[in-house]
């Protein structure tokens, strides 16, 4: 019989088309890669969906609910029941961004057919390449992960030897994955930044992001500032920048003053599928490295400059 799984985080569900294995995907969350709602069946639900917050207010929220320890999101048991997975597919890399182990094992041991629960939970770059080959090895085809992820690094691979060659040096970088309040960059996300040709040294990396004072970076002052909060788009962010510009050191910024500020879809940084990150790599050194690096139309679109849209604006 074939394997039948369902995947709760949508960095695991976005490896698993990447591989080409969705046929044995079955479940998915209500915030999955476009192409999975469509075609598959949605088990998880988030209690605050289609409502329009703030960041602040999304951040409120999900202190409060944290803090009571209470969660925004749930399984839809009838949908889990009728799919009869073997395998889910869960994470606990963060319970406020996603769904975790603990909240989906409360609704999966219910199941009259109880599913292997798969942990995907990555704190470094390399633990997420580890992940795609844990995916594709449960779904019995782990020749597909280890092809998968081996080209993946030699994309990777060529953005380092590309800055060995033209002995190209690393600059200051800052990654903001909240605007309000502040929150710095962690996990694999300074991995990608490293690789990429540049240093964050206010990011926490393979570590949790945190909140950090605005004088701290005024004080670190860094070359590039590229602002990507957690599941925005770049239209969304832009209408957070607000809380950035009416910061009075804002203007005095390196970055600002040289057009260095950048804003990027999410999916490249914070969403852990290994494709998109290696993809967020490649941003990254044109960001950095503009004069040395090359990038696809498609993925042009996946930032952009602030400047160039102030001044569109």
């Amino acid at each position: 019989m074939k394997m039948i799984a369902s995947s709760f985080m949508p960095a695991v569900t976005q490896m698993i088309y990447d591989m080409g294995l969705q046929e044995y995907l079955h479940g998915i969350t209500f915030e999955c890669p476009k192409i999975a709602l469509v075609e598959k069946q949605v088990a998880v639900r988030y209690k605050l969906e289609g409502q329009a917050l703030t960041s602040e207010e999304i951040n409120t929220i999900f202190s409060k609910t944290k803090a009571e320890g209470g969660t925004l999101y749930y399984v839809d048991e009838l949908v889990l029941e009728s799919i009869a997975p073997d395998v889910i597919f869960t994470q606990d890399v963060c319970d406020v961004c996603q769904i975790d182990t603990a909240c989906v094992a409360t609704s999966a041991y219910k199941l009259q057919k109880v599913p292997k629960l798969i942990s995907i939970t990555p704190n470094s770059l390399e633990d997420v390449f580890e992940n795609a080959l844990t995916i594709a090895d449960a779904l019995g085809k782990k020749e597909i992960g280890l092809a998968y992820v081996k080209k993946l690094k030699e994309r990777m691979y060529a953005i380092i030897d590309q800055q060995r060659a033209k002995r190209i040096q690393p600059k200051s970088v800052l990654m903001l994955e909240w605007i309000d309040p502040l929150f710095n960059c962690g996990h694999w996300i300074p991995h990608q930044i490293g690789f990429a040709g540049g240093i964050d040294l206010l990011s926490h990396p393979s570590g949790n992001s945190i909140v950090i004072p605005w004088d701290k970076i005024v004080k670190y002052n860094p070359e590039i500032l590229i602002i990507a909060p957690c599941g925005y788009q770049i239209s969304r962010t832009l209408e957070d920048m607000k809380f950035l510009e009416e910061r009075p050191e804002w203007q005095a910024l390196k970055a600002v003053q040289n057009g260095n500020v950048y804003l990027a879809d999410f999916d490249m940084f914070t969403q852990s599928s290994a494709a998109t990150l290696v993809n967020g790599i490649e941003c990254l050194a044109k960001m950095i490295h503009p004069q040395y690096f090359k990038i696809s139309a498609d993925l042009s679109q996946k930032f952009t400059n602030y400047k160039e849209l102030t001044v569109i604006k």
